[in-house]
């Protein structure tokens, strides 16, 4: 008889899941996104600059470097712990150890003041490849929780969950920074406490993970390793077993997707207008100060309210899924990001940037959660966390293309206008390859096993 906690579209599974979401969106908003920039950028780095190796760079520089450094290690690594996780049957325990690590070193960010330059980058990095590592199993889980007709929704609700969480702790980290002379508290104290506020709440929440949150077994085990636990394989630990096959797996992966047009077709897609997604995502709060010289109020305001509409945004767009189909949804929500991108080349005001904001929060959940789903719904169950870390892969990789061709346009022109609007290239690219996609023969090739 098959164990009920290993059900598929299990509640309680699922809401250990979507809590996760909830947990780790505190510290993209509040951390990577909201505060720590602005602090980096005005408290930590010297108003000169900092110098390393007789070179001076600026902190948007150094803060460009450490974002590009974790996204590289993710390119080296996801792919190849997600091969050991699948044959392990360890995706909690990595998503766990990953979490801890990450949110661990969140809070160590307390301990960085004016000059710290090493130290914030070197904390802010382990941080980061914590939350990318631990999204990499996250995503992983999707097939194994979710039936496929309940799998667009799942990830939909998933994200609703995050943009709830996230907006929620953001709102009470910008409390904080707005009243910190009515609690005694220094603009730069009121910061560090709202990013350790946000740690806490990573790790806090992860224990909702952790608690109904459930791994099915393996369901095969691992060639040359014994017993498909973490444990001894025959003269060497498993752990060492485990790498090496994860390396093998990770190569023999990389041949099997070329080899079915349909999924390169939609991973190519998705490189191309997740790439401007990001891009939108990374330089509006620079767009916003440079080009329309708004306030950090307005700013953080709009940002919090991309969170609040967002956590609609998902939900709406998987219930169009449902009606239209996941490829469809996805289409539709890339023709309104071209929307956006054109309308910011026209914004002038705060009041449009809102609106701009409030449409951004729309289909930025749709967009996400779909494609996140879709991918699962073209990939071999058994292998998920292998393939989704070639999913983190993409997604990382095309994230370091969007922001390079946001400043050669704009070095080259001049303009920060003309470098916004250059995006919707991107988008229009990745909307046609993903009209290429064949859904049903995609799935067939899932079905037969042809991986």
């Amino acid at each position: 008889m098959t164990d009920a906690r290993f059900a598929k579209d299990n509640p309680r599974t699922i809401f250990g899941w979507c809590m996760y979401d909830w947990a780790n969106s505190a510290y993209v908003t509040t951390v990577a996104v909201g505060l720590l920039p602005r602090y980096f950028a005005d408290v930590i780095v010297p108003p000169q600059g900092a110098t390393f190796f007789g070179i001076r760079f600026a902190a948007d520089s150094l803060w460009a470097i450490a974002v590009g450094a974790s996204t590289l290690i993710a390119f080296l690594t996801s792919p190849i712990l997600g091969a050991i996780a699948d044959f392990s049957g360890a995706k909690k325990r990595f998503l766990l150890a990953f979490a801890y690590s990450g949110s661990l070193f969140a809070m160590l960010l307390d301990f960085c003041r004016s000059g710290d330059v090493v130290r914030t980058l070197t904390f802010f990095l382990l941080a980061q490849v914590g939350f990318i590592g631990a999204n990499v199993f996250y995503d992983a889980f999707l097939p194994n929780i979710a039936s496929d007709e309940r799998m667009d929704w799942v990830s939909g609700k998933g994200y609703s969950y995050g943009y709830v969480g996230g907006g929620l702790q953001f709102a009470l980290a910008l409390g904080l920074v707005l009243g910190h002379d009515r609690m005694g508290m220094s603009l730069e104290q009121a910061v560090r406490a709202g990013i350790v506020m946000a740690g806490a709440w990573w790790a806090g929440f992860t224990l909702f993970t952790a608690r109904y949150l459930v791994e099915p077994p393996p369901k095969a085990p691992a060639p040359g390793v014994s017993g498909g636990a973490l444990g001894r394989s025959g003269p060497r630990p498993g752990i060492l077993a485990y790498a090496a096959i994860g390396v093998r797996r990770t190569w023999a992966t990389t041949r099997k997707v070329r080899q079915f047009r349909q999924l390169l077709l939609f991973l190519v897609a998705f490189m191309l207008y997740d790439d401007a997604i990001q891009t939108v995502i990374s330089m509006a709060t620079i767009y916003g100060t440079v080009e329309l010289k708004l306030s950090a109020t307005t700013l953080m305001l709009t940002l919090l309210l991309i969170q609040a509409i967002a956590t609609f945004g998902a939900l709406i767009f998987g219930r169009l899924a449902g009606w239209i189909g996941a490829k469809a949804t996805i289409m539709v929500s890339l023709v309104m990001w071209s929307g956006v991108v054109i309308y910011a080349y026209f914004i002038q005001t705060a009041a449009e940037f809102l609106a701009l904001g409030g449409i951004v929060g729309l289909v930025l959940g749709g967009s996400q959660a779909l494609s996140r789903s879709f991918y699962g719904s073209m990939i071999p169950e058994e292998a998920s966390a292998e393939f989704y870390g070639f999913y983190t892969v993409f997604s990382k990789f095309s994230a370091m293309w969007g922001p390079w061709v946001f400043a050669i346009v704009k070095q080259v022109t001049g303009s920060s206008r003309l470098a916004i609007l250059s995006i919707v290239v991107l988008f229009v690219a990745g909307l046609g390859l993903l009209a290429m996609v064949n859904v049903e023969k995609a799935r067939e090739a899932r079905k037969a096993g042809a991986f």
